[in-house]
This record gives structure tokens, sequence and C-alpha cells, in this order.
């Protein structure tokens, strides 16, 4: 047997395929001989980006002292966390089970070759002992002693693992609370957490947590709704977006935002920027844009996308994965700036901009040298430089365009170029937010191609694809692949009707229903009836990285049921809820992504469909969407070229009423009578 990752076109199997190692991918002959020749597998999963996982692989994979270990007394199996999410999830969950402690990667785990249960693992081992973490060549010697003199206690010890596998898809129970306590139960846990110096959550590392901002967002504007103000949970949301875009979390001169600071203020970031957290950022500051223009927060979306284009958009259409600036361990070379370098390429008065601007003038902040990171706001830069407006603009935009001019000339990060539908289903929704609410046409256009691109690539009529590559062999879709998909349509139909995208949604819809339902508790599965060899299935409802599927198919479905008019859509999103219900009662701070369809149940939706010409029914929006009114969800469908309706809108139209904008008002499956003027919309809406 020798080394199999070399025909695989994961970037992440592909740094390991000129090892030593034995190595195989997860399929049935690894599995196979697994059995047959009763070895234990070592399980590694990992990702290309990962520091850690490059560490190890270094320290430990290139050797051939643990290769020959490795390859003599166990069936060794690499995959990679973004091609086969549900391997992650699943044994992730499990590593959580066995040690009680948090999970992290890379994950390394010993399975039993019969049942595919772990009975030993960790993260990260290196080659010797260091520290509290054994050496790997030794910890590989006791476990492979373990497997062949302690087998029934392994055996023993994976049954009670099974049994607790299995208890995390208990079936539905009464939740502690009821749903409006629920609500509140979240707003309070997460000020709790909130950082009121520097915004975000806790201290360090500070993520995002995009799924706990918007929750903040929106229990703002329900509660506007009813007549109250939560102002403070608005401040929390406007704060950190505020700290995101002034810190060092965020690229100044090529736009995007990287994963996560390592420090309290935002300023120096893992230097990896991931499609999924831009996606969803230009989907929050979309939405906080709705309240009112903010030079900033505008500013940070276009770069974004800029970036986006730029960077991450594949030939064949889609968007890459990440962009990672790790080599040989050091993080963010690209990204980081002496102060003689930034003297030499600009002008007196530019530099005088940025120094101020960026905290030049300050002591370096990584390894002698400055990441780019705003500590003031621009206005109050400008009032302390004595620069007109304007000028200020000028000398700060030349400054940036030199800087980023040189900075091209550098080593480029690495990308992955794995174009993932769930991750794409994400950013043809932040593209559509975003340019729905910027007045951005080609960034509809940008969606809509993304859109097309999925439907074309990675859709065969019956099952959606997990990923495209050119000339791969793609794995079939996961829930959440499913779930965003459908979600980034909703989204994209919202800011520009498609016949295409809504056949689309449907089809998405369907085998999303028919592959990952529980039909008897509720909910949805991660995996799909097809996909085998799983030592169990998970139902995942917390907010991690990614918005759980679960809370965006709830979402999802009872948004196109209701506009489709179609009950069984909305069934599964509230048996969804039923099921659910008890784990957000517990932990309600953690289902923020769920809390978001389950406020559905508190507050009924509400439709607006309008028809007519173009150019008036685009006026007629502009004045619906103005302020944040996340339980409205406006649709406006022309005459022309378009035949996929939602059910009760009249298929028959006159030559006169093609003239004018036609508006049909809905909530909870029931729709008002025609309505022809803006204003009397605008008071049914009141």
């Amino acid at each position: 047997m020798t080394n199999r990752l070399s025909k695989h076109n994961s970037p992440y199997l592909q740094q390991h395929a000129g090892q030593p190692i034995h190595w195989q991918p997860w399929d049935q002959q690894a599995l196979d001989q697994a059995k047959d020749q009763d070895r234990p597998i070592l399980l590694s999963v990992g990702y290309s980006t990962s520091q850690a996982c490059q560490m190890m692989a270094r320290e430990c994979f290139q050797d051939p002292q643990i290769a020959l270990v490795l390859n003599t007394h166990f069936v060794n199996i690499k995959v990679d966390r973004n091609e086969r999410p549900d391997l992650a999830k699943i044994y992730q969950t499990s590593l959580q089970l066995l040690t009680q402690q948090g999970g992290g990667w890379p994950l390394t785990l010993f399975l039993d070759p019969k049942t595919y249960l772990p009975f030993f693992g960790g993260n990260f081992f290196p080659k010797v002992s260091r520290g509290q973490l054994p050496g790997f060549i030794d910890l590989l010697m006791q476990v492979n002693e373990a497997f062949n003199t302690q087998r029934n206690d392994l055996n023993e010890q994976g049954e009670k693992m099974r049994q607790a596998l299995d208890h995390l898809v208990s079936p539905a129970e009464p939740p502690a609370l009821r749903d409006a306590q629920i609500l509140a139960a979240a707003r309070e846990a997460l000020e709790g957490k909130y950082d009121a110096q520097d915004g975000g959550f806790r201290h360090s590392p500070k993520l995002p947590m995009q799924s706990a901002l918007e929750r903040l967002l929106r229990h703002w504007a329900f509660t506007r709704r009813e007549g109250g103000n939560d102002k403070t949970g608005l401040d929390m949301v406007m704060m950190s977006l505020t700290k995101m875009a002034r810190g060092g979390i965020y690229d100044h001169l090529g736009g995007g935002f990287c994963r996560y600071a390592m420090d309290r203020q935002w300023m120096i970031p893992l230097f990896e920027k991931a499609l999924y957290d831009n996606a969803q950022l230009l989907s929050l500051y979309a939405r906080i844009l709705t309240l009112g223009p903010d030079a900033l927060f505008g500013k940070a979306v276009e770069d974004t996308v800029d970036w986006l284009i730029r960077d991450m958009q594949a030939p064949e259409g889609g968007f890459y994965a990440v962009m990672d600036d790790t080599r040989e361990g050091a993080n963010g070379e690209y990204y980081l700036w002496r102060r003689t370098t930034v003297k030499k390429l600009l002008s007196a008065e530019e530099y005088s901009v940025i120094e101020t601007l960026y905290g030049m003038d300050k002591p370096a902040n990584l390894n002698n040298r400055w990441n780019l990171h705003r500590y003031d706001s621009w206005p109050s830069v400008i009032n302390r430089l004595s620069l007109a407006p304007d000028e200020a603009n000028r000398l700060l935009s030349q400054a940036k365009q030199k800087l980023f001019v040189s900075r091209q000339t550098r080593q480029h990060p690495t990308t992955d170029t794995t174009v993932i539908s769930s991750w794409n289903g994400l950013i043809i929704k932040g593209l559509a937010d975003a340019g729905s609410q910027m007045g951005r046409p080609d960034w509809l256009d940008l969606a809509q191609q993304t859109a097309d691109f999925l439907r074309e690539r990675c859709w065969d009529g019956q099952q959606l694809l997990r990923s495209w590559q050119p000339d791969g062999d793609n794995a079939a879709g996961y829930l959440d692949d499913y779930a965003h998909v459908l979600d980034g349509l909703l989204a994209l139909l919202s800011a520009r009707w498609r016949d295409e995208d809504i056949k689309f949604a449907q089809a998405i819809a369907k085998t999303m229903i028919e592959q990952f339902q529980d039909p008897v508790n509720g909910g949805f599965f991660y995996t799909a009836k097809t996909q085998t060899n799983l030592i169990f299935r998970p139902k995942p409802t917390l907010d991690e990285a990614l918005p759980p599927g679960n809370g965006i198919a709830a979402n999802a479905l009872a948004v196109l049921g209701e506009l489709i008019g179609e009950p069984r859509y909305v069934d599964a999103a509230n048996n969804t809820l039923n099921w659910a219900r008890a784990n957000m009662a517990r932990f309600p701070d953690h289902h923020c992504t769920l809390l978001n369809a389950l406020e559905n149940s508190v507050f009924p939706l509400e439709f607006v469909i309008l028809r007519g010409p173009e150019d008036e029914m685009a006026r007629w929006r502009a004045a619906l969407v103005k302020g944040f009114t996340p339980w409205r969800h406006i649709y406006a469908i022309p005459y022309l070229g378009v035949q996929h309706l939602p059910s009760y809108i009249p298929r028959l139209v006159t030559s006169a009423t093609q003239q004018r904008v036609t508006a049909y008002f809905c909530s909870g499956m029931e729709c008002s009578e025609p309505i022809t003027e803006l204003d009397q919309l605008r008071v049914k809406l009141s």
C-alpha cells in the first residue's frame, strides 16, 4: 500500500500526498483494509490553511520513523474538513465526549476498524513530548499496545460512546421557557458576554460572531415594533461593527475581513480570510446600513466586494473558499509594514495621514512591524491634521493605492480554490443584501452569476454537490449546503426576481426535505439518507462559524412556504422548531440562528408582492425597504419573462393593469385585495 492522496484535488490532501505515510482517503477501500487486517484506523482531519495542521505535518508526518510505525501498525486515513464536514463534525463531537474538553484542529483520532468508534484521540501532537503533550511516536506505540491487549475494555468504552452519541439526537422535549422568554433570555445572556470596552464578545481571541450580532439587531427591531426601544442592544451591534471595520481584522488596503483577532482590541488577526465570514459580514453591514448611511461601513462593504472579485472569484464562476497567509509558521508577512518602507513609498503629506490614522507614530504592534489598525475615527484624524475633508480623502486614497500596489509585488497568500456550495450560498445572500441596499445592480448580477454556477455545476437535477473543482470527484452535499443555497436564493429573489431562481429554490427545498428531514421527531439530519459508513447522524443546532443548517432551514422553509403558498414547507419549519425548542431554552444565546426562526412563531411574517413595470416597482420597493424590518419580505415580480408565480397571484392581467404597480400584502397565508396606491400600502404596513 502506498500514499493514495495524489489523485485527489483537495488542497489539504495534496499537502500530504508526497509524505512517506501510506495515507488513504476515507473510502470503502481503506475501511475494508482496516477491517480485514484488524488494524486500528488513524484518522487525521484538518484543513489546508491551519497553522497547527501544517506544524504537525512538518514535525510528524514527514518523519521516516513515525511513517514506519504508522505504516506497520495502522491504516492511515486523511480527511479534509472542508470536503467532508460530516466526518469533521461527527468526530469532533466524539473527541469532546471522549476527553470532556473542547475540540480543535488538527483532529487526531484512533478508531476501531469494525465500528469506526474512536477509543483515543486529541488534536496536535509533537514528535517528542512537549509540556503536557506526549511525543507522537511514543503515543503510537502505546495505542497499538492497548489495541492488541485491552480489546474488551476498548469495546466496552466504544459501546458507551455509541450510547452517548445516540443521546445527542434525542426526540423533542417540552421547553422550560415560553418562546418570548427564550428570546429575552438570549438577549440578556449576550449582553452578559459583551465587551463594553472594545465591542464583540469576551476578550480574546475575538471572533466576529455574526449570528450573535444579528440576533441583537433583530431583538432591537422587534422590540421597537412592539413600541419599546432596546437602544443598548443596537449600541452593542454598532460598536462591534465599528471596531471591526477600524481594526486590524479588516484589510484596509485590499478589503475583506480575517477570521478573528488574537487580541481584545481587534488589532492582530489570524491572517486568513474565509469566504463564509465575509459573506455573513456583507449581510450584517447591509442590514445596519438600512438605518442610515455610514461612510466607514459603506467603504468596508465596497472594498470587500472588490476583494472577492479580484482574489476569490473562480474563472468558471463561484468563489473560492479561503485565502491564507501562513508560510512556514510565519503569520501575516504579506500584510505587515515597516515604517521606513511606508515613508519611502509616500509623500510627506500622504505619510502624515497614514501615520495619524493607523498609529505608525505608536510602537509597532507585530514583530517590530505594523499591521494597519485605525486608532481613531476618520473625522477626528482630519480635524487633528487641520485638513479640508476633500483634501484629506484625496491624500488617504492616494496613499492607500500606493501601498496596495507595492504590496501586490510581495509573495501572495495561498488560496484554497475549492468552490463550496454552502459558502457560495452565503455569498449569494451577502451580495444580494449589499447590492440591494447600496444600489449596486452589478453586485446583483454577480449574485445571479453565482446562483447560475451552482445550478449548472453543482446541481444535477436530483442532488447538490458539496463542492466543485475542475476535474474533481466531488461528493454529495450536506444539510448546510442545501440550507444556505436555499437561503441565498430567497435573498436574491427579494432583490431581483427570476424564474430560474424560484424553480431552483423549490427543487433544493424538495430534496432537502426528502433526504435530510427527520420524519419522526422533526428537524434535519446533517447527512442525507444515502450517506453511509457513519457512526451517527448529527442534527446540529448550535451557532458555529457557519450558522447551523437546522436554523437556516427552519427560517428559509417558513419564508418559501408562505411565499409560494406551500403548507408542507411551513410544517417542516414548525416541526424543526418543535424539536429544537428544549435545546433553545437550555442554551438560548448559543442558538441565535434558530431563534431568528422562532421569532416567526411570535411575530408572523409579512409579505409584500409587487407586480408591474420594473422602474415603477423599483420606486415602490425603495420606499418600502427603509429601516430594518426583518419580519417583512418584499418581492418585485415583473410581468414579462415570468411564469413561476406564487399560487395566490392572478395569472391573467389586462394591458391596462400592466401599466401600473399592483401590490398584495400577505401574512399567515392570507392576502389582501390588490392595492394600487403606494400610500394605501404604507398605511396597511403601518
